[in-house]
């Protein structure tokens, strides 16, 4: 039986081996085969004119009973005095990772308790906020932007559309000189950079947003920062400007994801190819910056079930690299959801939590300055 039992652990090395390098030759296509969904895209019914009028609709908004987002950790203690009123429209990254269909339903369970969790653990970074506010949408399935199939952009309009939809709602319900703040993380930071640029940007609106962050979702300086309106946050006290960031361990391999970035297209229409990627530094708030890890103000170190966590000051360094990534001086262990070639992208915003608490309330404070 000992004997068996030893065939077995070797079999399961040798397998455990031969899958890492099948993954380095051939991730991508191994990723696509695993996410991306095989069946035709299926139009979603249009959501009634003032669906999001029914709070049911809403992981967080004002008066909202066990509003995740206004979760702190107990070591937190901040001083805000002196921070204006704001108001934050937060959209969540991508929960639905089934390749079942194109876009999540509101009724999926599992998704939706998944999103829920990363409104506590990342929208609880802008928890300063007098009014927060965190829709529920239809979600693209993760694997729509592992693809170029026409498929994959229907399901990223009609997740997009829903925001939009959800956006109108909330403008129509904050005071109406309140200032605004957009925030997102991946699939919600790309619908973020889409509300910008076809809702903010040019409108009477456009005053009011004192902040965007669109945390985790790559921006080409020279093809995409142009068209969206609002410059990067070059220094610290700036507002009214654009704050991004994609984090990698020590010694990291992001060759899949630079890869597809090189491949898409930028905002406007041109390759994005080796152009720099928005990079600001949550350490210093200052595009293309570097800090050590006495800069770090709090890491927000998850528990086992992403239900809560702990602060942790210091435990990382970052830097900027030529690419636009944020290069960590470490690799921080947070948990399994570290993604391959050392990616910390699940873990962009837990990383910086405290810092990037500190960076809202300190833009803001700068934008009433100029009010």
């Amino acid at each position: 039986m000992a004997r068996k039992f030893l065939y077995l652990v070797a079999f399961l090395i040798v397998l455990a081996v031969a899958g890492m390098i099948a993954f380095s030759f051939f991730g991508d296509k191994l990723t696509r085969l695993a996410l991306v969904p095989k069946s035709h895209f299926v139009a979603q019914e249009a959501l009634v004119d003032n669906a999001y009028a029914d709070p049911e609709m809403w992981f967080s908004r004002p008066g909202k009973a066990g509003d995740p987002a206004r979760w702190v950790p107990e070591e937190f203690a901040a001083d805000e005095s002196g921070t204006p009123p704001f108001a934050v429209f937060f959209v969540h990254p991508t929960s639905y990772l089934e390749r079942a269909q194109w876009n999540a339903s509101l009724d999926d369970g599992e998704s939706q308790e998944r999103a829920r969790l990363f409104v506590r653990g990342l929208g609880s970074a802008f928890e300063a906020a007098a009014e927060f506010w965190a829709p529920r949408y239809r979600q693209a399935t993760f694997g729509a932007f592992l693809t170029d199939e026409p498929e994959a952009t229907q399901a990223i309009d009609a997740a997009y559309r829903d925001v939009d939809q959800a956006f109108t709602e909330f403008l129509a319900q904050v005071p109406p000189n309140m200032p605004i703040v957009l925030a997102g993380h991946s699939q919600g930071a790309a619908h973020v950079v889409r509300l910008l640029r076809e809702r903010v940007i040019g409108t009477p609106l456009e005053p009011r947003v004192a902040m965007v962050y669109p945390i985790g979702w790559p921006i080409s300086v020279a093809h995409d920062l142009p068209k969206l309106g609002l410059p990067a946050c070059t220094l610290p006290e700036q507002a009214h400007c654009m704050v991004d960031w994609s984090s990698f361990g020590d010694h990291p391999d992001p060759g899949l994801m630079l890869q597809a970035y090189r491949r898409s297209a930028g905002l406007d229409g041109k390759p994005r190819g080796d152009s720099p990627i928005l990079c600001v530094n949550p350490l210093t708030g200052t595009m293309k910056g570097t800090a050590p890890a006495s800069a770090d103000l709090g890491t927000l170190v998850p528990n086992a079930d992403l239900s809560g966590g702990r602060l942790v000051p210091g435990l990382v360094g970052a830097a900027c690299d030529a690419h636009g990534l944020l290069m960590l001086d470490r690799k921080p262990n947070l948990g399994p959801y570290v993604l391959p070639g050392s990616n910390y992208h699940v873990y962009d915003i837990p990383l910086f939590w405290a810092n990037l608490r500190a960076d809202v309330v300190r833009r803001l404070k700068v934008w009433a300055a100029a009010h």
